[in-house]
């Protein structure tokens, strides 16, 4: 009876076992290639998880933790064109297309919402997927309109800012672990 007990725990442990990836180092950059200027920031601050059984992922980049060559640039881009006091972070939540968790490397897709300046957008994101010994690797390019998220570029500045920005994202996950 002992060791029925055992395997029924042990099988009710497996299935509520869900396999989950965190962040252990992230890079999500920036680009606004416009006549005037280019424009570039880099983020190393963002976190996210995946969890393969439900295919979803979630990511949450801090506005504030982009970082610029130009001091005055950061400056205008949190406190005038992000907000960034009132909208601390950027969030994606998604559902993962084209992957198992399975070793190898995929293209996958990842659809869903994007949140930046207190706006919701549906999105499509697609990207690689690389999974060798327990570690994840995902990267993926993709434009971002700022129209589409109430992003407002003032006229005096009009020819220093793309209307499209492209992001880079490069984000390596290693097995998550409850504490």
């Amino acid at each position: 009876m002992r060791k029925f007990f055992l395997l029924i725990l042990m099988l009710v442990c497996l299935v509520g076992h869900s396999q989950r990836y965190k962040t252990d180092s992230t890079f999500i950059r920036f680009f606004s290639d416009a006549p005037m200027e280019d424009i570039e920031a880099v983020n190393e601050s963002a976190s996210s998880i995946i969890d393969v059984d439900k295919k979803s992922i979630v990511i949450v980049v801090p506005i504030k933790s982009f970082s610029f060559q130009k001091k005055l640039m950061q400056e205008h881009f949190n406190e005038n064109y992000l907000e960034s006091d009132q909208f601390p972070n950027a969030i994606f939540k998604g559902k993962i297309q084209g992957w198992d968790g399975s070793s190898g490397e995929v293209e996958a897709i990842a659809k869903g919402t994007m949140e930046i300046h207190g706006v919701e957008h549906d999105c499509t994101i697609s990207g690689t997927l690389r999974s060798v010994n327990q570690q994840v690797n995902l990267e993926a390019v993709f434009p971002i309109r700022l129209t589409d998220y109430d992003i407002k570029i003032p006229k005096a500045v009009f020819y220093k800012i793309a209307e499209e920005v492209e992001v880079t994202a490069k984000l390596q996950y290693k097995p998550y672990e409850k504490n």
